[in-house]
Parts: structure tokens; sequence; C-alpha cells
């Protein structure tokens, strides 16, 4: 069942297209729908109302850009009939933007008749094979697709490939303050980040001022857990900083054997600048009577 899963990914976005029930036929603006590339111009195609990157690396895309104009754009677009004549971007938005920023009048597309729902999932999919979405734009199209088309999140997870507790996990990052979601988008927290935050969902001032902290002293995501349990449990984590450590100073440690010799019981001395404490562990009532017995007699 997760090989199949996994499947899902790398079967290619044409196997999409078929899997699923085709919406009404709507009149082709210019030629019919195959599934062979035609030259459209680039100037009659609106852009996927349902792209779910908002943040394109302006540096890659003009690479890209300088690609096409040297050797064109090796792999065509997918678009569907929209109307008016026009046409709708189903994937391929980077190419359709280099493109453009290349002089490019037209580009080569695939036309095909595709629903809104595989138009969404052609767009999240197209992404996720390019690992191209941040941790919030993954949850906020997981979370589309199960509030617009009514589809599970074990659904979402045989469609994308990914497993249904990290669809679970992706959607709950939609509860963090809108300051962590930004963190997440530009990169400043990790997945890993978000998720620990969200052990503190039902107090947001809480989860800002964590959250600004892990970025001021660039925590990793164990470094946060030790945060998060501070805040929730100041008292825990205050005794456990008072936890005395112990010295490694040899009169100390010669002391201890001494008295574990003369008591017959394990020893342990805590000491600090002159001040401490002797802590001596009984293991039966035998040796707590006989621990008591030589003090009192000494």
């Amino acid at each position: 069942m997760i090989n199949d899963k996994r499947k899902a990914l790398g079967r290619g976005l044409d196997s999409l297209l078929p899997s699923r029930p085709t919406m009404t036929p709507i009149a082709m603006p210019a030629a019919q729908a195959s599934g062979s590339s035609q030259e459209v111009p680039i100037d009659s195609i609106d852009p996927n109302p349902y792209q779910t990157r908002r943040r394109i690396n302006e540096t890659a895309l003009e690479e890209l850009a300088e690609s096409i104009r040297a050797s064109g754009v090796v792999q065509p677009v997918v678009l569907r009939p929209a109307a008016n004549g026009r046409y709708q971007l189903v994937a391929g938005e980077r190419r359709w933007h280099a493109s453009k920023r290349a002089g490019k009048t037209t580009i080569p597309a695939v036309v095909r008749q595709i629903s809104n729902e595989q138009a969404m999932e052609i767009t999240i999919i197209e992404n996720l094979q390019r690992e191209d979405l941040n941790p919030v734009e993954q949850a906020r199209a997981f979370e589309r697709l199960s509030r617009e088309f009514g589809m599970t999140q074990e659904q979402i997870a045989a469609r994308t490939g990914k497993d249904r507790a990290s669809i679970a996990n992706f959607i709950r990052l939609l509860k963090l303050p809108e300051e962590v979601q930004n963190a997440l988008e530009t990169g400043v927290l990790s997945f890993g980040h978000g998720k620990v935050l969200l052990t503190l969902a039902g107090f947001p001032e809480h989860m800002e001022r964590a959250a600004r902290e892990i970025i001021e002293k660039q925590l990793s995501v164990r470094q946060t857990e030790d945060l998060i349990a501070k805040l929730l449990n100041p008292q825990a984590a205050e005794h456990k900083q008072e936890k005395p450590v112990p010295l490694i100073d040899p009169n100390v440690r010669e002391a201890q054997r001494s008295l574990e010799s003369s008591l017959g019981v394990k020893v342990e001395i805590y000491d600090r600048k002159g001040k401490g404490k002797i802590i001596l562990k009984y293991g039966s009532l035998e040796d707590f009577d006989r621990i008591v017995e030589a003090l009192a007699t000494k």
C-alpha cells in the first residue's frame, strides 16, 4: 500500500489526466483538444487559479528565461480551454513566466479537457515533484483539496504519495499565528519547528515569542523542544536547572570513597563553594538501620 502511494508522484502528470472523470466539454478556442503540442499565444493564457506556490525564485526564473531565449521551451505547458477563446494554465507556470520574460509571443502547449479538481491536483503534484512548495503552501493546498473537493486525508495521501499523518501535520500548520506561518514560508523556520510549535496550541502569544527566540538564537528542532517544555512547565525546568552537579575534585572523590567503605552504601557528595550535601543511598532496611547506628555512634 505504501509503495503504491509512493508511485503516485513518479508516474508523471499525464497519467492523472484520464484517471478522473472529465468536466463537461467546452468549445475549443482554436483547435480540438489532443495530446499533441501546439503553439498558443502567450497573451491568450490566464494564470492558474489553483496555483499553490506563492513565491518564485527570481534567480532561477531568469536562468530559465535565458535558456528559453537560447533553446526555446523544451517541455510544453498544459492548458485547458476557458471562455471567450482563452486558455487557463494548468501546469508549467515557471515556463510561462520565463517565456514572457524571454520575449516569446507563443509557447508550446498541450490543451486538455480538465476538471477543476484535476487542475488543482495536477498543480499540487507538479510542485511536489519539484519539491517547490514551502510547508505552508503545501498545507493550504491540502486544505483546499479537502474543503473545495471533499477529498479525505486518505484520498489526498494516495494521490500525492504522502502518508496520511503527514497530510494531517501539514494542515495543522494553518493553526499557527500568521507571523509564524510567514517564517515557515520564507524558510526561516522549518516544518519540524512548526510541528513542535503546535504543541503550544491555544497560546498564540507564547508561539510568537518562542518563534522569535528560535529565529534569534537559531535553535535546532531538538533545542526548540526543550524551549517549549520550559514554557509549558517552567517549574520543572527551574528544578532541572537547580539540580547540583557533582564535582570531580579529587579530595571530594576520596572522601566519597572513604564514606562508602565505612558505611557500606552508595554515597554522593555535591559541593559548591564550600556548601552542598551528602546523599546516602541504601537498598534495604538493614542498610538503613546500619547507617543510622553508625552516624549516631560517631
